[in-house]
């Protein structure tokens, strides 16, 4: 009697833990929108600093690489002090890569922050950052990848504008350059959208959009990596949901995985609450190796579609050769059926 009587008691613990997730969660999860906070445009003969806030490089060709690519830009190059460090398979211990943030925003003479690539480690930093110091100094900083977890940290605990932009090592193509000049250093509230491309076909086979749900919304911009975002679940460190128009891309994950990072994001109520979402590109994610899967397009449809908000598919950002350059905290309008976002404000000053 004792035996079952104990039984009941937990698994009406259980019930109740259950019942209060999907209210309390969600809460912790998003914090309160800081108001919006530009950095000043970037202009030919202004300083880049280069960061490394994620994984260790080790070779030196990627630093030339990124050195003259923003060189051939017009801006000035320099490397905070401990970009070329390693801890294991980080760019320097936690502390490291913090202090190299912080002391970049602190500079007057750097305009702007670039990481030089991704890899792991961006959250460990996090904790670390000054936030209110950041807040005081306002510049451009971007990347993507695992650097996502940086950009949306600091937009959250700032208000700052970060941006999902190539990282130094990245091929700045014409298409890539093109975009990032016009969010970043023009300051056009401009429409974000693909560069189509039928090659010798007889109709376009690259940089197609596919309309999961059709029509118009508009809202902040939120995302990035999917990894990266849902590993950050329940931390102070993710910016609302509320109305965002949320935009993923992934690489090198089964989808059965995919499947479960959307499923964190349903659980912790973040997609019930969105006005929009845009899917990039979702790089070598197959199904992998003795699993039985659905397709991508079978999980999409299972996660986004019962949202009733517009969802568009195939945007060019994430790791592919052209990228667009999106504005984390901007609002912006997605049209789902064009396969578009338009920026509703300039995302600098």
């Amino acid at each position: 009697m004792t035996i079952k009587r104990r039984e009941l008691l937990m698994v009406g613990a259980a019930a109740s833990l259950a019942s209060a997730a999907p209210s309390a969660w969600p809460q912790a999860a998003a914090s309160t929108r800081a108001p919006l906070l530009r950095a000043q445009r970037l202009r030919p003969g202004n300083t880049i600093a280069l960061i490394n806030p994620s994984g260790a490089i080790y070779e030196r060709a990627p630093y030339e690489l990124t050195i003259e690519t923003l060189q051939a830009l017009g801006f000035v190059v320099r490397e905070a002090p401990n970009v070329r460090a390693r801890y294991g398979h980080m760019a320097g211990t936690p502390e490291q890569r913090a202090k190299d943030v912080n002391a970049m925003f602190a500079d007057p003479s750097v305009h702007g922050i670039l990481a030089v690539t991704g890899g792991s480690g961006a959250n460990r930093i996090l904790p670390l950052l000054d936030y209110p110091l950041i807040q005081r100094n306002p510049k451009f900083i971007g990347g993507f990848s695992d650097v996502t977890a940086l950009i949306n940290a600091i937009h959250a605990k700032t208000g700052l504008v970060t941006f999902h932009a190539p990282v130094g090592v990245s091929e700045w193509n014409a298409f890539s350059v093109d975009s990032f000049r016009s969010v970043v250093m023009d300051a056009l509230p401009t429409t974000l959208r693909n560069q189509a491309d039928k090659g010798d076909g007889l109709v376009p086979k690259d940089g197609r959009t596919t309309t999961l749900r059709g029509g118009k919304a508009q809202g902040p911009l939120v995302g990035g990596n999917l990894a990266v975002i849902t590993s950050m679940a329940g931390s102070a460190y993710l910016p609302s949901f509320d109305g965002a128009i949320l935009f993923l891309e992934e690489i090198n994950e089964y989808i059965y995985r995919v499947d479960r990072m959307l499923s964190t994001l349903k659980l912790m109520g973040a997609l019930d609450r969105l006005a929009g979402v845009v899917l990039g590109a979702f790089t070598n994610c197959n199904p992998g190796e003795g699993f039985g899967t659905l397709t991508l397009d079978e999980v999409f449809d299972d996660y986004f579609l019962p949202l009733k908000v517009p969802v568009y598919r195939g945007a060019m950002f994430g790791h592919i050769k052209r990228k667009l350059t999106l504005p984390v905290g901007l609002p912006a309008e997605v049209d789902a059926d064009a396969g578009t976002l338009r920026l509703l404000a300039p995302a600098v000053a």
